[in-house]
């Protein structure tokens, strides 16, 4: 259990590397990346060439014996949801950190870069359960209250239940947003749901993951644990077979959750605990803003 002043310090330390990263690497990628609400009228300026003419004021150019043009800006404001898990599964790590650590820190970011941007922040925590909604709002305090949170949330229950907490993102978001699935989505049966709710709003999943969830390390048996059950058995980690049945294993429950994403209409990415998560979601924005 962190003490308050453990506890400010990794806020503190949190927000300045979320704001160093969102306004030196994300600041034009993400801007550039989700569409906002839609248009709205600015103003009427004269005609200039290469305009387009299904813009000009008729009734303006009539009056001043001239064309004028209606100018169009982006409606720029959009809701972003974070729905993180906290499942007893995020407490795994065996590189540089915890499963846990990186949706911690990749949350603060998202919620930095969203709040640079004078977008809206808002975040569901579940595992078997909702174990915290945070209603979406702006602002600086704001988001070191979700940092805060990020940082010291402890759930009730073990398990990880993703369908009910995109139900719970649908009866409480009614216009359309943005949202970030932090999990590493050690569940079955929210395809549905995803569906449903992928054809009104944009998901982004950001499956983390540990190495040693994809290879086991040749060090003879070993007692495995599964941490949101807590059924053990022993597994002879020598053995070839094993390791490949393994690593096999790991690459079905990621082609399947890929397959999922894509039936959706949705972005997955994959993030590792030992590689650099910057570059993969620099990435990101930038083939969306292609995509664009």
């Amino acid at each position: 259990m962190l003490t308050p002043q453990e506890i400010a310090k990794k806020v503190k330390e949190l927000e300045i590397v979320s704001k160093k990263i969102s306004t030196h690497l994300f600041a034009g990628e993400y801007h550039s990346a989700f569409r906002g609400k839609g248009m709205r009228f600015r103003e009427v300026r004269e005609y200039y060439p290469g305009d387009d003419i299904r813009f000009i004021d008729w009734n303006v150019s009539a009056r001043y014996a001239h064309p004028f043009s209606k100018v169009f800006e982006e409606e720029r404001e959009l809701t972003v949801m974070l729905l993180v898990d906290i499942s007893e599964s995020s407490l795994f790590g065996t590189a540089e950190k915890l499963k846990r650590d990186l949706i911690t820190e990749v949350g603060a970011v998202l919620t930095f870069s969203a709040i640079n941007n004078n977008d809206k922040v808002g975040v569901i925590f579940f595992s078997d359960k909702i174990e915290k909604y945070i209603p979406p709002k702006g602002g600086k305090e704001h988001a070191l209250y979700i940092v805060r949170e990020l940082l010291t949330v402890t759930p009730k229950l073990k398990g990880t239940n993703l369908k009910e907490a995109l139900e719970f993102f649908s009866r409480n978001t009614r216009q359309k947003s943005i949202a970030f699935i932090l999990s590493d989505f050690l569940d079955e049966d929210y395809e549905h749901r995803l569906r449903v709710i992928g054809h009104r709003h944009e998901i982004i999943g950001l499956r983390v993951y540990d190495k040693m969830d994809s290879l086991l390390p040749d060090v003879g048996m070993m007692k495995v644990e599964e941490a949101e059950t807590g059924k053990s058995l022993w597994v002879n980690t020598s053995s070839s077979m094993v390791r490949h049945r393994y690593h096999q294993d790991f690459i079905k429950r990621s082609t399947d959750c890929k397959n999922i994403f894509t039936r959706a209409g949705a972005d997955l990415l994959h993030l590792q605990t030992n590689e650099d998560y910057v570059k993969v979601l620099q990435q990101f924005f930038k083939r969306r803003k292609i995509k664009r």
